[in-house]
């Protein structure tokens, strides 16, 4: 089988766990070369992990290299045009979320999927553990019963100290708050197993953090097979916690972690557990398992390549997810209930996702 040659870019505190995604494909990906604007930081990481090279200037590694991946680990302003220059050169991209900051830009990543026969995978790490698909298979095959509710909550806690870094904070640097660059990975995984979502209402707002963009939101949204669900993004909230919650007709499954899990992070309540076994004995017949990981997903890239087909998380699953959290926003600003379909071209939340606006600060006194 055919080894990758792959070029990391970033080495900040994410790059870490795309060194270990490398590690897990046993061999099919090589790492050769990082980048990195501060050379002394570059060099240091490529020595201790092994890279052979270093690069400051990315243009020119893809140029020198020609990788056959690029995986992005920047600042978030970053991510659309260097996914886009990298599958101009022939490589395939798994970007770290979020994958960019409009519909606008998607479109532009899309394009260039199209012009080059490329693509370009959202880190949703969280859609590729085995338990989740063993969850989707039970409900697929009607063992659950209808979904019914939703519960979807990111609760985190980031504190003056991490928003204290240049990009953090900005709409034009980090794109957005909780909602963009925390909660859209439970928002991901809620959408994978609840379905298409047709249609959401939502606020959001600054309390506590001196920042531009949000550090809570809240979203009630309507599901096209009829269930409903709610969705809470906080970075502040001390007691941190991701939580999902899933109501079917003949069970309530829920997930509890923080951020990453494994089939132990799963419980299963059924309706009527004394009288009828055989949903337990299903839900208890787990496949191997793999957990939540930047690697489970590169893994699942390389079978992608290797086969020539379109990864799970770009083109119309990455839209179904970025048009979502753009209806958030919108329905955050607006006040107006969102439906999914209805931000075109000529709205000015498909060009920025937070339409160009400002929110309302409520920050608490001392």
């Amino acid at each position: 089988m055919k080894t990758y040659r792959a070029a990391l870019v970033g080495t900040g505190s994410i790059s870490e766990a795309h060194v270990r995604a490398v590690e897990a494909t046993q061999g099919r990906v090589v790492l050769e070369a990082a980048v990195d604007i501060d050379a002394t930081r570059v060099a240091d990481f490529a020595r201790r992990h092994g890279i052979p090279k270093h690069f400051t200037d990315y243009e020119g590694m893809l140029d020198t290299l020609r990788p056959d991946f690029v995986l992005v680990a920047t600042p978030p302003s970053m991510h659309a045009p260097m996914s886009i220059a990298a599958m101009k050169r022939g490589a395939w991209v798994l970007c770290e979320k979020p994958l960019c900051g409009s519909l606008a830009e998607l479109d532009q990543i899309q394009a260039a999927e199209d012009q080059t026969g490329c693509y370009t995978a959202c880190i949703f790490q969280m859609r590729f553990a085995s338990s989740t698909a063993h969850v989707r298979r039970l409900a697929d095959a009607g063992l659950l019963g209808r979904p019914l509710v939703g519960v979807c909550n990111t609760l985190w806690y980031r504190d003056t100290a991490y928003y204290a870094v240049p990009w953090r904070g900005r709409w034009a640097t980090e794109l957005g708050g909780p909602t963009m660059g925390h909660g859209i990975h439970a928002m991901d995984h809620f959408l994978h197993i609840m379905g298409d979502w047709k249609e959401v209402r939502a606020l959001a707002t600054t309390l506590d953090r001196d920042i531009e963009v949000e550090d809570v939101s809240m979203a009630m949204v309507k599901f096209a097979n009829g269930s409903v669900g709610s969705i809470v993004n906080s970075v502040l909230s001390p007691r941190q916690e991701t939580y999902l919650r899933f109501d079917y007709q003949k069970a309530t499954l829920e997930l509890t972690h923080l951020y990453s899990y494994t089939k132990d992070n799963w419980k299963m309540t059924p309706v009527q557990p004394a009288q009828d076994d055989s949903l337990v004995q299903a839900w208890q017949s787990f496949p191997p398992d793999v957990g939540s990981t930047h690697g489970a997903q590169l893994c699942a890239l390389v079978a992608d390549r290797d086969q020539g087909r379109r990864p799970l998380t770009s083109g119309f699953e990455a839209r179904k997810t970025l048009e979502f959290l753009t209806a958030i926003y919108k329905s955050a600003f607006t006040g107006e209930t969102v439906a999914r379909g209805s931000i075109r071209p000529d709205d000015s939340f498909y060009r920025a996702i937070h339409g160009g606006r400002t929110l309302e600060r409520r920050k608490a006194s001392a």
